[in-house]
């Protein structure tokens, strides 16, 4: 009984005595470089960082720390298994091995959305949670060096505020007339997942055990073949990869400086996206009907995505767009 004890003691001051700002300044000091690579587009040298930063025991030891402090630390999985114990969270960081991961099919629930519809979420295991943490680690400084500038959803120092606040910057002070309010139809749910592991920089054998994870609705076991689903940690940031590159393109359709750039400053074709939510504006309807929406849909096709054709809308800046 006294030997147990003093194991378990043990266990507590081990996981108490990391030293976490050591931790997370060798995290830090790696996602530095791994930011350095892309804006060189060092690709081959992207690869080898993200490997030593999710082999490392700083990179565990902060993942299984993030998924044992969030608001959803004592949401469990199929297996019903949370790691609120520092025993349990020291065997957390021994376990996020790669070799032989099999992630476990995620839990389905429901949850109320404010038009009264229920939104799927799919939990994964705190293991599979902590690895997805884990692999984030090494993805996220990637997807923040190539995103658009007027993406605000799931960024670091971004928020709804900052998206809306861009909105009024557009409408005030460069006076569009138009606006387009882009609803994409189940982003999360349709992403296509021959696009994600073609274009995802990030181990890719990783990446598809997961989006083939399936999920457990009611003792019954079910597929998956398209998406990336709702409380997954990753999702976030894999579907900002999916949707970074659409203002790129309508740059290039209406460039703003250079040579040329008239046509880009008479349009007046600037996007602000929060997620999968997002608005376009232009100087003409006729710009938005015949040149901007057509580009979105083909830019959106290409990953598995199509807009609802209910939801978006083309509205005066005259009429409420921001209801």
């Amino acid at each position: 009984m006294t030997a147990k004890a003093g194991a378990s003691l043990d266990t507590n001051l081990l996981w108490e005595a990391i030293d976490w700002l050591a931790v997370e300044t060798s995290v830090s000091r790696l996602q530095a470089r791994i930011v350095k690579a892309v804006q060189e587009k060092r690709w081959n040298k992207v690869k080898a960082l993200q490997r030593l930063l999710t082999h490392s025991v700083s990179g565990k030891r902060s993942a299984v720390r993030r998924v044992t402090e969030n608001d959803g630390k004592r949401t469990p999985g199929i297996d019903g298994d949370i790691w609120n114990t520092s025993s349990k969270k020291l065997q957390g960081v021994v376990s996020l091995r790669q070799r032989g991961y099999r992630p476990r099919p995620l839990r389905r629930i429901y949850i109320p959305k404010a038009n009264g519809k229920l939104r799927p979420l799919g939990i994964p295991t705190i293991r599979d949670r902590a690895m997805q943490a884990l692999y984030l680690l090494a993805l996220d400084p990637v997807a923040e060096a190539l995103a658009d500038r007027g993406s605000y959803g799931f960024r670091r120092g971004r928020s709804c505020a900052d998206a809306i606040e861009r909105c009024f910057t557009n409408l005030y002070r460069r006076s569009p007339s138009w606006v387009l309010e882009g609803d994409i139809q189940g982003c999360f749910d349709n992403i296509s997942h021959l696009w994600l592991l073609e274009h995802v920089p990030m181990d890719g054998s990783i990446l598809r055990k997961w989006l083939k994870s399936g999920y457990l609705e009611n003792q019954m076991l079910y597929d998956t073949i398209s998406g990336t689903p709702q409380g997954g940690i990753i999702s976030p940031v894999l579907a900002n990869l999916a949707l970074d590159g659409l203002e790129k393109r309508l740059l290039a359709a209406f460039p703003l400086l250079g040579p040329g750039s008239t046509q880009g400053r008479a349009a007046q074709v600037h996007l602000i996206r929060y997620a999968d939510d997002f608005v376009i504006t232009a100087n003409s309807r006729e710009i938005l009907v015949d040149r901007v929406k057509p580009l979105v849909e083909a830019f959106l096709a290409e990953r598995g995505l199509v807009l609802s054709p209910e939801k978006t809308l083309i509205t005066h800046v005259s009429v409420n767009v921001f209801r």
